[in-house]
């Protein structure tokens, strides 16, 4: 990626340099930016870049009337979702020369680094919403009944379907052990105990049973050697048979993202299982340090789908070794931080604020207008932030349920409790049999009218529960997390404050 970014640099810098000849570029007509002729040829017109829609606002709003004379581009204008955006060449190159950069500072965002390393303007603010809160960062949390990720390691939308290439079955060679029979064993008890100590919610027990729908496999044992996968099964009985390699398959989450990629080989030996696909978590060749397997004779499709993730290790580790290796990825996972900070009215006020103070400093002649600007809208969000307070408190029910992610953890310190399908960055579309009639027994169990879901849902998870609920009257309401907002949105009047007014009122709905 850096060099990517030094060479796209490098020649867009270039060519702006051979063509500019002092004249003002108005940008492409497709960024929502304000962007008005200064009606002075000599002046230097402000330019602000933002990754996201809230940040975008933010700055309309602090800058009030002298918004008209800048140029605030926002990159993400297309509805491409924060988890899976890549900058184009133009984006780096309005990033590089911009006075000030905003962007969220998660994991989506690794890309931002190179990008500012080779930025030309040394003088540009940035502001990374995540440093600037500090210890206001929630990280990713797992709670009773939410369903976890295939362990992705690459996080959705780090990479691109070109970016995938073909494997050999060589990469995956080696002794292998299922973990399903330690589990049902108590050898994992350890890992279970682990796992319920950063969870209130639940138990060691709760994760026992998740784990015993998820990693059942009827292979105990599976050895690879060239073009041989052996199979051991539980009753101690194998097969061998010689596997071609048929391709890879993407899943992919709603929003278009890949999710993960398997691996498939196949076979013509009628006593072998004839399909496999494996995950490693990898897109391209590698070192396998684990892998999920699935294998049947019903097609490469049904294994895509398929609700079980059977976790296989290296058979040389011994169980203690086993159980680091499932805790040390744990802890990476839960020191994840929520990137959704936007969605809390009291970040939103602090991170205020900072692009108040970063404007005023690249033009303090208009610093006093933004201060007093920014006075009055973060009245507003703190009187916004007061009627949330004071709906969640008159409120009998304070329990949502998602069909869905749930990247509204900053709203649970209204005093809220919640369930979901997945945490807010996960990847996956797809839930098990054992999470939607959990979250389907948690609508019936406390008496709740409906079931959320985020902005472009296709809501199939939430329709899915709503039937597997036993009055089947739930009404499915959205709430908008504003991570696909549009330039078409904006030019409707779409504002930060709006939607987030129209989130109290769904809010109010759901603790009916």
């Amino acid at each position: 990626m850096k060099k990517y970014l030094s060479i796209v640099l490098t020649f867009l810098c270039l060519l702006s340099c051979l063509t500019a000849c002092g004249k003002q570029s108005a940008g492409p007509s497709s960024q929502p930016s304000n962007t008005q002729p200064s009606g002075n040829e000599d002046a230097k017109q402000l330019q602000v870049v933002t990754t996201i829609f809230p940040e975008y606002d933010w700055v309309r709003e602090i800058m009030g009337s002298q918004a008209d004379s800048a140029q605030i581009t926002m990159l993400l204008d297309n509805g491409t979702d924060l988890h899976s955006y890549q900058p184009t060449a133009e984006d780096i190159l309005k990033i590089s020369t911009c006075d000030l950069f905003i962007y969220v500072g998660g994991e989506s965002d690794e890309w931002v680094e190179d990008a500012l390393r080779e930025a030309t303007n040394k003088d540009m603010k940035v502001i990374n919403l995540l440093e600037t809160l500090g210890d206001q960062v929630k990280t990713e949390e797992m709670v009773e009944g939410m369903q976890e990720s295939e362990h992705d390691h690459d996080h959705g939308g780090e990479f691109e379907e070109s970016d995938i290439q073909d494997r050999t079955l060589s990469e995956f060679a080696g002794e292998w052990i299922s973990l399903y029979p330690l589990l049902l064993d108590g050898k994992l008890d350890e890992y279970l105990e682990h796992k319920a100590e950063d969870d209130e919610t639940a138990t060691a027990e709760t994760y026992r049973e998740k784990y015993t729908a998820s990693w059942v496999c009827e292979a105990d044992h599976i050895a690879i050697a060239g073009d041989t996968i052996t199979f051991t099964y539980q009753d101690g009985h194998t097969v061998s048979a010689d596997y071609q390699y048929a391709g890879y398959a993407v899943k992919r989450a709603d929003d278009g993202s890949i999710s993960n990629v398997r691996y498939q080989f196949q076979t013509d030996n009628a006593a072998a299982p004839r399909y496999v696909q494996f995950n490693d978590h990898g897109h391209e060749p590698g070192e396998v340090e684990h892998f999920h397997i699935y294998f049947g004779n019903d097609g490469f499709d049904a294994l895509t789908n398929s609700k079980t993730n059977p976790y296989f290790m290296p058979a040389a580790l011994s169980t203690e070794e086993i159980l680091e290796e499932l805790t040390g990825h744990d802890h990476h996972h839960e020191e994840e931080a929520d990137e959704h900070v936007w969605l809390s009215l009291k970040n939103a006020q602090a991170l205020c604020g900072a692009i108040t103070n970063a404007l005023a400093e690249i033009d303090p002649d208009n610093a006093a207008s933004y201060q007093a600007n920014n006075t009055a809208y973060c009245a507003k969000l703190s009187s916004l932030d007061g009627q949330y307070q004071a709906a969640v408190d008159a409120a009998t029910q304070k329990t949502i349920l998602f069909g869905d992610r749930f990247p509204f953890r900053y709203l649970v310190d209204y005093g809220l409790s919640y369930y979901a399908a997945f945490v807010g960055c996960s990847a996956e579309t797809e839930a098990s049999f054992e999470t939607v009639m959990f979250l389907a027994g948690k609508v019936d169990e406390l008496g709740l009218n409906s079931v959320c879901t985020i902005e472009k849902s296709d809501q199939k998870i939430a329709q899915t529960i709503v039937q597997s609920i036993q009055k089947k009257n739930q009404q499915i309401l959205t709430m908008d997390s504003m991570q696909s907002t549009t330039s078409q949105d904006v030019s409707s009047g779409a504002n930060y404050l709006s939607i987030m007014e129209g989130n109290l009122e769904t809010l109010k709905d759901a603790l009916k």
